[in-house]
């Protein structure tokens, strides 16, 4: 560890035993990746560390890689939020809110020299602040600068170099369809989806930062894409009508439909993250086009996780890792009824029943066809707003940064691959 104590099988159950324990009160469902029921058995003389399921799982080992699962030591650490002591090549010394963390080098890492003495790690919500930070020379690193035309300029300057990957994140917006909820009513949801234009959205409300598309996997993975059909493609004349023939009709002249005498005004509940609140925008405006209301509420991204579990939202953005093991159970289980990760009061039987034969199918080619019925339901269903896939980005200064290259997976930002450009 970075306090300098050897990680042992006890100190690895400790840590597995603290996410049982606290995990399921955040938002990270560590229980998604190793069920809690699991027994870790520890045994520091022979240094095994033995974990036996009740449920199999096709690559457990995937699962225990996934950054939420991380190894910290439980007993030295004293401030969970702001200095955990765990096995990285950095170790936080010093944080302030709002500003960033100062990280110093582990001189206890296991893999290696690392790379810096200390690190600057700057929050700035703001996409513009990075790019002007960036060439002010404040920052000699960045990562998701999205705005199209900060981005091209940073392109262009032959100062920085900038690698963009057509990454595994779905941008998306939850559907509430719990019982007494609007959008319970599977007609308006159709309609909600026929009334969006998500070409013109990721093409140029955002730029291209994102790739069009319409189901809740991204087109760039083998999970049967280009079998999958759209039932609901933009048609805002089609959308009007369906409303119409449903009796989903402005009867008091205000502008805005009623359904079962309530007015059809959606709160949407989303955050300034990867261009989500751009997303969230258009979608008003496109949505009150047809007239559907939205009542946008633009927080944090822990108003947004809040708003997931108390179920106070009718649409709810956010922007996901679709394959962060390597593969998507654990984020198709956001629409099965008893996964326990199920926000949205999703319910159809026949997609629970393939969830869990997903979670028992060890053969690839029976699990891609398992998943693209999945996504097939789902489409059917009209159960999901997709905007499209996120092409993550990172920019770096070559007078004094080598080795940074965005991942495909995006969470692994500031690693030991990244050195001072005096060493390439």
């Amino acid at each position: 560890f970075s306090d300098g104590c050897d990680l042992t099988p006890e100190a690895v159950k400790a840590s597995f035993e603290r996410l049982f324990e606290e995990g399921p009160n955040g938002s990270s469902a560590p229980q998604v990746y190793l069920e809690t029921d699991a027994e870790i058995i520890a045994d520091n003389e022979t240094g095994n560390l033995t974990i036996r399921t009740t449920i199999p799982y096709v690559d457990l080992t995937k699962n225990l890689a996934y950054p939420v699962m991380a190894i910290l030591d439980v007993e030295h650490t004293t401030d969970y939020d702001h200095s955990p002591i765990g096995t990285g090549p950095y170790v936080a010394a010093d944080f302030q809110e709002e500003v960033g963390y100062t990280m110093a080098a582990n001189e206890y890492y296991w893999d290696g020299e690392v790379p810096f003495e200390s690190v600057e790690l700057l929050y700035m919500g703001d996409a513009s602040a990075k790019a002007m930070a960036l060439q002010s020379g404040q920052l000699d690193l960045a990562e998701n600068v999205t705005n199209i035309s900060d981005l091209n300029t940073l392109r262009e300057n032959p100062e920085f170099t900038v690698t963009i990957a057509s990454s595994v994140r779905t941008g998306l917006a939850h559907m509430n369809m719990s019982e007494g909820r609007l959008l319970s009513n599977k007609t308006l949801r159709e309609a909600v989806l026929m009334a969006l234009d998500d070409e013109t959205m990721c093409s140029v409300t955002v730029g291209g930062l994102y790739t069009s598309g319409y189901s809740v996997l991204p087109s760039n993975l083998d999970y049967g894409y280009e079998n999958l059909t759209d039932p609901y493609p933009y048609d805002q004349e089609a959308a009007i009508q369906l409303l119409d023939e449903a009796g989903i009709v402005d009867t008091n002249g205000d502008g805005t439909r009623e359904l079962d005498g309530q007015e059809v005004v959606l709160h949407y509940v989303t955050y300034s993250n990867r261009c989500l609140d751009d997303f969230a925008e258009a979608i008003q405006q496109q949505l009150a086009e047809i007239g559907i209301g939205v009542d946008l509420e633009l927080g944090d991204s822990a108003r947004q996780w809040d708003s997931y579990q108390s179920g106070d939202f009718d649409l709810n953005g956010s922007n996901w890792t679709t394959v962060g093991t390597g593969d998507p159970t654990e984020y198709l289980a956001a629409w099965c009824s008893d996964s326990g990760s199920d926000y949205c009061g999703y319910q159809n039987d026949e997609y629970d029943e393939l969830y869990n034969q997903l979670s028992t199918t060890f053969d690839e080619d029976e699990r891609r066809d398992i998943i693209q019925r999945m996504q097939q339901i789902l489409l059917d269903d009209a159960a999901v707003v997709v905007h499209g896939y996120y092409n993550s980005s990172m920019i770096s200064r070559n007078a004094t940064i080598g080795g940074a290259a965005i991942h495909t997976a995006d969470y692994y930002w500031l690693t030991n691959e990244i050195y001072p450009a005096a060493q390439s």
